[in-house]
């Protein structure tokens, strides 16, 4: 999904060719310097907050507990949308369906207000144990891509994301890709 978005928002593209190129040049990107890549990661938040990776998941809550005015006895199967938590207009504002990777210039925190309003990869004690390899896998894939290439999308493109265990593009992402 990063790369409809790029290809659709074509100044972030650019933007993070600059910052790829100004802290790699064409040198194979390293850990040291993924870390340093800001506007690929706010890229990165922005496509994980429209496109979670899990759109809902569950949890069954141990004991009882207390959730401001409601009680919920042990046992119980939560469902949390994470996919709507995303979407929420109170939380993230009115320009919520648009690709404004901007929301996370100053990090995750400051972009929810501290509230738990990002979750792609889960919260709390049970929060995905690939989520760090998983953005050190996308921040390389993308730099090693935007070192060499621009790219849009094909005319054959039809966006239609589709959950099915995973936010997928349904008939895939087809791309034209030119050689820098």
């Amino acid at each position: 999904m990063d790369d409809d978005l790029l290809c659709l928002h074509r100044e972030w593209q650019v933007r993070a060719r600059e910052e790829v190129l100004n802290v790699f040049g064409n040198e194979k990107p390293d850990f040291e310097g993924l870390s340093r890549l800001k506007i690929v990661t706010m890229i990165l938040y922005e496509t994980l907050r429209l496109f979670p990776p899990a759109p809902i998941y569950g949890r069954r809550n141990k004991d009882e507990v207390k959730l401001g005015e409601l009680s919920l006895p042990a046992e119980v199967l939560l469902i949390i949308p994470a996919i709507l938590v995303h979407y929420n207009k109170e939380l993230w504002g009115e320009d919520t369906k648009e690709f404004k990777p901007e929301r996370f210039s100053e990090g995750v925190s400051k972009a929810t207000n501290g509230q738990v309003s990002f979750i792609p990869f889960g919260w709390g004690p049970r929060i995905c144990i690939g989520q760090n390899f998983a953005m050190m896998e996308a921040k390389m894939a993308i730099a090693m891509i935007l070192q060499k290439f621009s790219f849009e999308l094909s005319p054959s493109y039809t966006h239609a994301p589709v959950a099915v265990v995973a936010i997928h593009p349904q008939y895939g992402a087809p791309l034209l890709m030119r050689k820098l």
